[in-house]
């Protein structure tokens, strides 16, 4: 996943290219027609803003273009209803999020508890927010998400940590004694492992 700011096209101007050129001469290409694919305004932001990474168009294009050949096959398989392309079907289609803009990290950052790793993936790499909160209990830990045992580990290694460090954190030495903490990695279906994570989980339980 790549993480950039848009430049070069503004996002209307591209919103304007896609309308009046991209999104006709794709539909044409793929041989479907404008009776059987609409692409709505919010839907081409959302390519626009999720699926490109140039300042230019020729990845929009792209993406447009997939999405009206998967219309194309859906035709070809029987399904002649129209398609009003939406975000899940874009997820559908092109699989998730491959552009975070840097505003949507700026936002999500200002919670406490919310910390940014960074993972290795065949295509490159991708960016792991993650979430930690807490609750009255009794000192409790849960760990959730697509994790594998040596992330496990590394979430028990970072609480050690912060416990081990309360009071160069400002924290009380019984801190968790009457919480709950809970940490996760919401993102995608793929499960995540690696001993490297440690430094992002005890950077989030800090915070929390």
């Amino acid at each position: 996943m790549e993480l950039i700011p848009l430049e070069g096209y503004s996002e209307e101007e591209k919103l304007h290219i896609a309308n009046r050129y991209l999104v006709p001469r794709q539909i044409k290409e793929n041989g479907i027609t404008p009776e059987q694919i609409e692409f709505p305004e919010d839907a081409v932001r959302y390519l626009t803003r999720h699926y490109t990474r140039e300042a230019g168009v020729r990845k929009l294009e792209q993406v447009i273009g997939t999405v009206c050949r998967k219309q194309a096959r859906r035709v070809v398989e029987g399904r002649t209803d129209k398609l009003i392309v939406n975000r899940e079907m874009i997820k559908e289609f092109l699989g998730g999020i491959q552009v975070r803009v840097e505003t949507e990290v700026a936002e999500r950052v200002k919670r406490p508890g919310v910390a940014i790793g960074l993972a290795w993936t065949p295509a490159g790499g991708d960016v792991l927010f993650i979430e930690a909160n807490k609750m009255k209990g009794k000192g409790g830990f849960t760990m959730t998400g697509q994790i594998g045992q040596v992330m496990q580990e590394s979430m028990q290694a970072a609480l050690s940590w912060v416990r081990s460090n309360y009071a160069r954190l400002g924290l009380p030495e019984d801190f968790n004694k009457e919480l709950d903490l809970h940490i996760h990695v919401p993102a995608g279906a793929i499960p995540k492992d690696g001993p490297s994570a440690g430094v992002t989980m005890a950077t989030v339980l800090a915070s929390l």
